[in-house]
């Protein structure tokens, strides 16, 4: 699940909706309790409906939230299981976060719980470019999950890929075949660009040397690339490509991290940061943020003023009118606005109370 997911779950609005988020388990026998904690979920589920609503109210919706559960295959379960049914809609996700034991009926789904796990869980792309197709992945750690929707996959069609190439006195034919590759992960470049513009997470990239080349050569998204792994990798299944692919991908945001610590040092020689959670709010609400650093692990329970510009630290985030997580609200507000955000180890940050923002003007 990625930002893009999330925004359209979130433009369901005014029907009634059921969200049912739970652990689960990667392997055996952990797995096997899995099914059995969902049914259950969707009994209590059915039975909150019949509260509220008659039988015949809510019977297109019961028959996609059983049939939707009875599809889900456990065998191959992340850590957690979100599942999102109205008269409409109706789809699951599987995670590699953990996710609460919850049931939400509402006039929307409920994805709080999500965009606190996406924004808190080291994620980065995969492009692994090839022909026959070219596949972008988003990655956790170790466990890559394939991305199916849009373009992706994409195949190659042109000269020098399905089609053959074209003969005769004169023709260069390595020239031509290039020039069709470059051409190729030109739309590529603009195809990945669409999720980027949503999520702007770091990207890492697979290939042989050559098509690594031609996509170097084109794409607008140099700067995001933290790691690359080289090699023929059409075959390799997803969870043997993520152990490959994660460990270049961890030194290069370890690298990243130490290169924005120095951008941060740069942003306070220039009068160009602020620091401490209620700075930080209210320029990042102003649109200022360009680049936010957060420490690993900081959360920070807040109340807002009418205005929404000024906070004030609170102890209980579960008192009223508190924000559980003002950290977690900044990190949506500085994304929303197109800043980037990195988390560094505890510790780090200490002398900017935990948190950073170097500042666009």
């Amino acid at each position: 699940m990625n930002r893009h997911d999330v925004h359209l779950l979130q433009q369901v609005q005014g029907t009634l909706c059921v969200t049912i988020t739970l652990p689960t388990h990667r392997t055996s026998p952990d797995n096997k309790q899995d099914p059995i904690r969902l049914r259950n979920l969707v009994t209590d589920a059915t039975k909150r409906l019949l509260q509220d609503f008659g039988k015949r109210d809510i019977a297109t919706l019961q028959t996609r939230l059983e049939a939707l559960a009875a599809s889900i295959n456990h065998e191959t379960n992340l850590d957690g299981l979100a599942l999102f049914v109205s008269n409409d809609f109706a789809q699951a996700y599987k995670l590699p976060f953990r996710l609460q034991e919850k049931i939400v009926v509402g006039d929307n789904f409920y994805t709080r719980d999500l965009v606190f796990a996406l924004n808190r869980t080291p994620r980065y792309w995969v492009l692994a470019l090839s022909e026959q197709p070219t596949r972008l992945y988003e990655g956790v750690r170790e466990t890559l999950i394939e991305v199916t929707a849009g373009p992706f996959p994409m195949q190659h069609g042109g000269p020098g890929g399905e089609s053959r190439l074209p003969g005769g006195p004169g023709v260069n034919i390595s020239a031509y075949r290039d020039e069709y590759h470059r051409q190729f992960f030109r739309r590529v470049d603009s195809a990945f660009g669409e999720f980027m513009k949503e999520d702007p997470l770091p990207l890492g990239v697979v290939g042989v040397d050559r098509l690594v080349a031609f996509f170097n050569e084109v794409t607008a998204h140099r700067n995001a690339i933290v790691g690359t792994v080289f090699g023929s990798h059409d075959r390799t299944p997803a969870h043997e490509l993520g152990k490959l692919v994660w460990p270049v991908v961890k030194e290069g945001l370890a690298a990243q991290r130490q290169q924005v610590l120095k951008d941060l040092e740069t942003a306070v020689s220039a009068q160009r940061f602020a620091s401490g959670i209620g700075e930080v709010w209210r320029f990042a609400h102003e649109g200022r943020g360009s680049l936010l650093l957060v420490e690993e692990g900081y959360k920070q329970p807040a109340t807002v003023d009418e205005s929404g510009r000024h906070l004030t630290l609170a102890d209980n985030p579960t008192d009223l009118n508190v924000l559980d997580d003002a950290v977690d609200e900044v990190i949506e507000k500085v994304l929303e606005l197109g800043g980037r955000v990195v988390f560094t180890d505890p510790g780090t940050l200490t002398k900017h109370q935990r948190i950073a923002l170097t500042l666009r003007f």
